[in-house]
């Protein structure tokens, strides 16, 4: 989740005193050079042997930066030493919405909550509704010989299987939808927050009816639980619904965007998965390695030494997950994408106690897609002379992907 997309960035912030001359890299993580053409490609820069593994960076506010999947791996679990109460930089001043802004022991009460939501076991029922939308989106515009995948494929599983999970009307898909449109294609970081402060919105109302009238859905449940006996505020509830909308967003449609785009340019990929179906579940797991989004940040507790590093308390560092699974340290030739690649462990989704809720339900949507379009749309690519629509920010995002197929 973002507060903004946070690409503007003209100043440069002091250099702090603890920072040696040799650790300052002038690099804005949110708008790397040639994110336009290849957003991971810009990333991957930052693995030059001239570029230490952990730098700082006087763009948005001055923050570190670390490189290498050892580092990021380890920074995500480690929330004694890196905390969650701040996960972007500049800094903001922010409520602190549950869970995704509380550290253990407070944030496992609350993940609680909906982490049954998103065992496997329940993802298995999405499955076949996931499968549905995904069909019926596809056939919907397969006669035309062409689509814009973000609008009219991404953004609508996501959306979709929320709503099913939280038994919203489907008069309000085309409200939430063009919500989604907002924080996925922004034309600024102003309208990016205002479709984030629709969003918490619509969901007070729903909360509100659910309090008053409650279901068996996710809602109720949340609506109806405790913790440590008191009843959940309005604050509390807002984040937490709106981690389970808002947190599939901009991920899950630009990973697929990003997934779809490399696809459309590799013919010899698209049949090694149709030809080898059993595959799908590995190269799932693949592209996501390939194809992360987020630049999470977390803020450092407590002065202390990382990896020969001097941190402060109250030190910001960001920690691309692109960079952990394309680290040649990892993973041998990382920029390959190899569906009989040794199923990697990356930190596409973070790791601990932080780790995305939601990545069994995304590595479904994302299995579900590769079946169902394959199956039906085996041959396409990019609509000629156009190009991806890519930028950076809190979440690298793919926001226009123009496919052509001939109609069979």
């Amino acid at each position: 989740m973002s507060e903004s997309n946070q690409r503007a960035t003209p100043e440069v912030a002091p250099i702090p005193a603890h920072v040696p001359t040799q650790l300052v890299v002038d690099f804005d993580i949110y708008n790397p050079p040639g994110a336009a053409d290849d957003y991971h490609l810009a990333l991957k820069k930052l693995h030059d042997p001239a570029v230490p593994d952990i730098f700082w960076t006087p763009r948005n506010g001055g923050h570190w930066i670390a490189t290498r999947g050892d580092d990021i791996y380890r920074i995500f679990k480690e929330y004694e030493q890196f905390s969650s109460r701040q996960l972007t930089v500049p800094l903001v001043d922010h409520a602190p919405l549950p869970p995704i802004f509380f550290d253990p022991p407070e944030h496992t009460g609350y993940r609680a909550l909906i982490a049954p939501a998103f065992m496997p076991q329940a993802i298995s029922k999405l499955e076949e509704k996931a499968r549905e939308m995904t069909i019926e989106l596809i056939e919907g515009f397969y006669s035309r010989g062409e689509c814009e995948f973000v609008s009219e494929f991404a953004q609508h599983l996501p959306i979709g299987i929320f709503m099913d999970m939280v038994a919203l009307p489907s008069e309000d898909r085309d409200y939430l939808l063009g919500l989604a449109d907002k924080m996925v294609r922004p034309a600024s970081s102003g309208q990016k927050l205002e479709a984030l402060g629709a969003i918490f919105e619509y969901l007070g109302v729903k909360i509100a009816e659910r309090r008053a009238n409650p279901g068996d859905d996710l809602i109720s449940r949340i609506v109806q639980s405790k913790i440590d006996g008191r009843d959940l505020s309005d604050q509390e509830l807002k984040g937490l619904c709106g981690l389970v909308l808002i947190g599939g967003l901009d991920t899950v449609a630009s990973a697929m965007g990003f997934i779809a785009n490399f696809l459309a340019g590799s013919p010899a990929h698209r049949k090694h998965l149709i030809d080898h179906p059993d595959l799908t579940q590995k190269a799932v797991d693949e592209l996501l390695r390939r194809f992360p989004v987020v630049n999470q940040g977390r803020q450092v507790a407590h002065d202390f030494e990382y990896q020969g590093v001097q941190m402060k308390a109250g030190d910001m560092i960001v920690i691309p997950t692109t960079l952990h699974g394309l680290d040649e340290r990892k993973f041998q030739n990382p920029l390959e994408v190899d569906f009989n690649r040794p199923t990697p462990i990356h930190s596409t989704f973070g790791n601990g106690a932080h780790r995305c809720p939601g990545s069994f339900l995304a590595r479904v949507e994302i299995k579900v897609f590769l079946q169902e379009w394959l199956k039906r749309i085996p041959d396409f690519s990019l609509r000629p002379g156009a190009k991806a629509g890519v930028h950076g920010g809190v979440n690298g995002t793919l926001y226009h992907l123009p496919l052509v197929w001939d109609v069979k």
